[in-house]
């Protein structure tokens, strides 16, 4: 009996840690592709699962941050998916690499050319965006997920500090600091160094095989020179033992 109700507590305990842990997995949320730093560029894939079981996941909506406008946001191609860009004109242009921006990309829509994201799945959405903003520790994204049965879920609410989660909460994301030697650098610079360590190391393993090589010529003339020497010790030795004989 005791083992019986040791058993039935444990799975009702199991049971609840599953419920309450799904919610925190089922809404659309964002994340970058490794770091998403301040000042820099990154890709950030918007993940969306499918909550329903009767119906597929059709459409999806991002509004992006107008407090923080990003000069750059570039979709990447899905198969399956017709994707639009929307730009809107800025109250207050924004300087980038020197030229002033006075347009921003306001929305990406995803919509499913096929059967979208079916139940008991999910996929994620990327994008790459920058230039990431410096005054702020992170950026909100609001979300609209349509499904195949004309319903919409509004993933609008900014989660607040120090309140509870609401129930439809807006992917978050969180930038990071600012990479070192790296502030406020374009992707331009930073495939320019790419290119030069990668030079670097081409000139580096160019140069291996040849020290390599005089190394072990090095090597070889000393074995041989040592071998010599004792076989001419040898001979010497064989032709004094014959003629004390």
């Amino acid at each position: 009996m005791k083992a019986s109700r040791i058993a039935a507590a444990g799975a009702l305990a199991g049971t609840a840690v599953l419920a309450l842990s799904v919610p925190a997995f089922a809404h659309v949320s964002v994340q970058p592709e490794g770091t998403a730093a301040k000042g820099g560029y990154a890709v950030v894939d918007f993940k969306v699962p499918n909550e329903r079981d009767n119906a597929s996941t059709t459409k999806l909506e991002v509004s992006f941050p107008t407090d923080h406008p990003l000069a750059s946001a570039m979709p990447e191609a899905m198969d399956g998916w017709k994707i639009e860009v929307t730009k809107s004109k800025l109250d207050k242009p924004i300087e980038l690499h020197g030229e002033k921006i006075s347009e921003a990309v306001s929305k990406i829509t995803w919509t499913a050319d096929g059967k979208g994201v079916e139940p008991g799945y999910f996929q994620k959405f990327p994008v790459s965006i920058g230039q990431l903003p410096e005054d702020t520790d992170e950026l909100a994204f609001k979300a609209i997920q349509t499904y195949s049965n004309k319903e919409v879920v509004r993933w609008i609410e900014v989660p607040q500090e120090g309140q509870e989660e609401p129930d439809n909460p807006a992917p978050v994301l969180a930038l990071s600091a600012a990479e070192e030697g790296h502030h406020g650098s374009s992707a331009a610079d930073k495939a320019s160094d790419s290119d030069d360590a990668e030079a670097a190391a081409a000139k580096t393993e160019a140069a291996e095989p040849a020290d390599s090589s005089d190394t072990t010529a090095r090597v070889l003339g000393v074995v041989g020179i040592v071998v010599g020497a004792l076989g001419v010790a040898y001979g010497v030795l064989a032709g004094r033992r014959r003629t004390d004989a």
